[in-house]
């Protein structure tokens, strides 16, 4: 496996000039989702928040809540290495825009998706992990973060359920009113 510098339990850099990814580190964030309490982990190929390009690959278990949320003059692409998921999109008051359906090549999903503008979004997982490549441009600032008022907080456990099993109700209603 490539050198890697721990930054915290969800967060590694690889450290060399030639960043290779490959069954070994997948098997690797596979085995540190477990341990982690949002239940998901990285590695970065950049080196500092400070680069003006972020690339990471990314696993995400089905246990995972990603607080809707917005980022502040970025951009940002997913593509999919393994496993599927819908992207939400809302709008401010957090009502269902869109669903991107996401999966890997093959799967008759989606594999890439970009999102140009700063609008509310979140993961959900439709499989036990997802595996996926993203970019975004840097610097990496949390205070470019917006999350959503509309949705709780990752660590309020009773309404994160709640709320979860409301979106995905939101998410089936979205599909039978769009006539998918």
């Amino acid at each position: 496996m490539m050198k890697l510098i721990e930054k915290n339990p969800e967060v590694f850099v690889a450290v060399s000039d030639i960043v290779e990814i490959g069954e070994t580190e997948l098997s690797f964030l596979k085995a540190q989702v477990l341990k982690t309490p949002r239940k998901r982990a990285r590695i970065c190929a950049h080196r500092e928040g400070s680069d003006a390009l972020h690339e990471m690959i990314i696993v995400i278990s089905e246990a995972s809540y990603i607080h809707p949320h917005r980022h502040v003059g970025k951009s940002e692409s997913f593509h999919i290495i393994d496993g599927k998921a819908d992207v939400v999109i809302f709008d401010d008051t957090g009502d269902i825009e869109t669903v991107v359906e996401l999966g890997p090549r093959g799967s008759g999903r989606h594999f890439f998706y970009r999102l140009s503008r700063p609008l509310y979004h979140t993961v959900v997982l439709r499989s036990e992990m997802l595996v996926m490549h993203e970019v975004t441009n840097g610097p990496f600032n949390l205070d470019d973060t917006d999350y959503a008022s509309f949705a709780p907080k990752e660590d309020d456990v009773s309404l994160v359920k709640e709320y979860s099993s409301a979106l995905n109700k939101r998410i089936e209603e979205f599909f039978e009113n769009r006539g998918v």
